[in-house]
């Protein structure tokens, strides 16, 4: 790939010690005012403020004149693998049927666990495939995909095949979360048991050390069924994480932090006492308001749970229900309207913690030499834009894997190196 040179630019590095971002440390995005980041293959080979190093001899120079650019956006939290449509239960929902409604009715989740159910591993990775060159536009560089449309063992590993295939077809980096306990099908005898005892395994025989998800929630999976999923998760060795107190605070959040989960997920329904002993353990806080705009309007109190001393993370919740957001520009802007985050903390919520959350901090989620080269532009010299757009073009220039994926900048900003700019576009 050679290399590639972007000048006079406002560095938002994100540069972190490996542990997440807390308190004021949130809003602190390590700004370089003006600086230049070199681009070797598929890394950061070197930063700096001011002008590059003399001596330098890129294949491509790229003059930023000034404009924002941050690490590529890390989408931890999505279900974007799935298969069929929930456009009738979007009309339902619009004529006053609500989401739990819809679930007890065999909707919801369940709907598309059929479609998933007739579509083959290849037709579910060519649509993942889309969905994301849909998130790519948006700059998402790292995504979290979740199995849990399948619930059959057969069908579990075939959408965790499918995230896999998919993976390799891109230049975004990505990992694949068994989510087997995302729903009870009644139509399994001894569905729970059978998800834990066989299910499981299997996935973590064919994936091993991949991250155990659960959905505990009322008409989904009880809190104790929960832990004796995630007891047997641990002693395979996975990493734990939950969705928890999106509608009703079941006491989930205190046993994921008990049983060191990496993260707990939604949070709309968490009390002000979980709050506080979350933000005294180490374990995440994911917020998800993309659902709440979508649902009811409720979201999580971020500003609370960063007071608390929580460490949060962003994420968009990509799925056909309750979440059709592939953009995390749009979940930043509603957590800054509707969590109480600033954009500084979005920002850094969407990157570095993100980042925490999976465990790939070291790779992503923050410009540093040796870390991928996952870089978006914004077309604007202040970061803050990001948040406040609603809706908005998507960043002008994204770069993948140190490739440029993304290419709508003026070509007069393009210095031509022995090599035709117009070549490096989409």
């Amino acid at each position: 790939m050679g290399e590639l040179l972007l000048v006079n630019a406002r560095l938002c590095t994100l540069k972190g010690d490996g542990s997440p971002r807390r308190g004021d440390a949130l809003g602190d995005l390590g700004v370089i005012e003006q600086g230049w980041i070199l681009i070797e293959d598929e890394l950061i080979k070197s930063l700096g403020d001011g002008s590059p190093p003399e001596g330098l001899e890129p294949d491509m120079v790229i003059d930023l004149d000034g404009r924002v650019i941050l690490p590529g956006f890390v989408d931890c939290h999505t279900h974007a693998c799935w298969a069929g449509s929930r456009l009738d239960e979007f009309q339902k929902m619009l004529e006053g049927a609500t989401y739990l409604q819809l679930l007890e009715e065999g909707g919801g989740i369940m709907s598309t666990v059929r479609a998933v159910r007739e579509a083959s591993e290849e037709q579910l990775a060519t649509s993942l495939s889309e969905q994301f060159a849909r998130m790519a536009t948006w700059g998402s560089s790292t995504i979290e995909v979740k199995s849990g449309y399948g619930l059959t063992t057969a069908d579990e590993l075939k959408m965790l095949r499918a995230i896999h295939d998919a993976s390799v077809q891109t230049t975004q980096l990505v990992t694949g979360t068994f989510l087997g306990a995302h729903a009870i099908d009644p139509d399994i005898p001894d569905f729970i048991d059978r998800t834990i005892n066989e299910t499981l395994p299997a996935a973590v025989e064919e994936f091993p050390g991949i991250t155990c998800d659960a959905y505990c929630e009322q008409g989904a999976w009880s809190m104790e069924d929960t832990t004796r999923l995630f007891e047997r998760a641990v002693d395979l060795g996975c990493p734990l994480r939950v969705h928890t107190d999106q509608f009703n605070e079941l006491g989930m959040t205190d046993k994921a932090i008990e049983m060191g989960a990496r993260s707990v997920d939604h949070l709309e329904a968490t009390s002000p006492a979980v709050m506080k002993r979350l933000g005294e353990s180490e374990t995440m806080a994911v917020l998800l308001p993309a659902s709440g705009y979508c649902l009811d309007d409720r979201y999580a109190a971020g500003r609370e749970l960063i007071e608390a001393g929580a460490a949060i993370a962003l994420a968009t919740n990509l799925n056909p229900g309750s979440a059709p957001c592939p953009s995390m520009p749009m979940a930043m802007s509603l957590a800054c309207r509707k969590c109480g985050l600033t954009p500084q903390e979005a920002i850094a919520a969407s990157t570095y913690n993100a980042a925490c959350v999976l465990g790939l901090q070291g790779q992503v989620g923050s410009l540093a030499p040796g870390h991928r080269a996952d870089l978006v532009v914004l077309d604007t010299q202040d970061e803050r834009e990001l948040a406040w757009w609603v809706s908005a073009q998507p960043p002008p220039l994204i770069i993948q894997r140190g490739e440029v994926v993304q290419f709508l900048a003026d070509s007069s900003t393009v210095e031509e190196q022995g090599e035709d700019p117009e070549e490096t576009g989409p």
